[in-house]
């Protein structure tokens, strides 16, 4: 993954606990960068460590801070560094959805070296919408459920994620449906 994805861990941390904590994080996760350089790739194993050893150092479940990296994601580093793009998106959680399979085609003029998953979307309707959501990682389906609660408290739209399908029982990819309440 991108640097700016484990400077965006490395800010979540600081900001909800403290840069004790983030120094405890790091030596627990055995990563050893000073820092983080948002445009260069690292190995997808630097990512998982460091999520793993948050979850370890707070004493929280792995699914809980993956959640929690989701919305951070949302509401901080796409909002600040990415503003006009997740505003092209859409003005509604729905048109957002709406348009999420073109989201990654955006992100990849900045990231040319990006791996992107792939979002598609079926059973529209007024009630919300169902995301499936392809990946050549594994492991990330509860930073997805994240991103999707954090576009709800985006756009002020109180959202209740379900995942209906997931490759850890065997099925080829996530689905989610997103239900606005």
């Amino acid at each position: 993954m991108y640097g700016i994805v484990n400077k965006a861990i490395e800010e979540l941390v600081i900001q909800n606990f403290g840069s004790d904590v983030w120094e405890k994080v790091k030596l627990r996760s055995g990563v050893d960068y000073d820092y983080f350089l948002s445009h260069e790739p690292y190995d997808d194993d630097v990512t998982f460590k460091l999520a793993g050893a948050v979850a370890e150092e707070m004493n929280i479940h792995i699914d809980q801070v993956m959640q929690a990296f989701g919305e951070w994601w949302i509401l901080k580093t796409g909002k600040e560094k990415y503003g006009g793009m997740m505003a092209a998106g859409g003005s509604s959680m729905k048109e957002f959805m709406i348009n999420l399979p073109a989201f990654h085609n955006r992100v990849m003029m900045i990231y040319p070296k990006l791996t992107p998953p792939e979002f598609q979307v079926s059973d529209i309707d007024e009630n919300g919408i169902s995301v499936h959501y392809h990946s050549k990682r594994e492991g990330l389906q509860e930073f997805v459920r994240g991103l999707l609660t954090g576009l709800g408290k985006m756009y002020e739209t109180e959202v209740c994620v379900e995942l209906l399908k997931s490759r850890n029982d065997g099925d080829t990819h996530e689905v989610f449906r997103v239900t606005y309440l």
